[in-house]
């Protein structure tokens, strides 16, 4: 098992990889349609978008979770 203390990067590694595939995806193919080129076109993009989508969570996500913490009301 990994340790506690990484759960914050690999969230943020499996979030940006699931989010960052599923965008890449619907982005190709209504860019591009589906043709002989539209896998390969889709992971090369992926590759390029993920580590970029990895960073922002790690760095942002302590933001947004603020943000979400201030715009939720407290359970009873």
């Amino acid at each position: 098992m990994i340790p506690a203390r990484y759960s914050r990067a690999l969230f943020s590694l499996i979030m940006s990889g699931l989010m960052s595939c599923l965008v890449t995806g619907i982005a190709t193919i209504k860019a591009i349609g589906f043709g002989p080129n539209t896998f390969s076109d889709w992971i090369a993009s992926w590759a390029f978008c993920w580590p970029i989508a990895f960073i922002v969570i790690l760095l942002l996500g302590p933001s947004v979770q603020r943000l979400v913490n201030r715009l939720v009301r407290p359970q009873d």
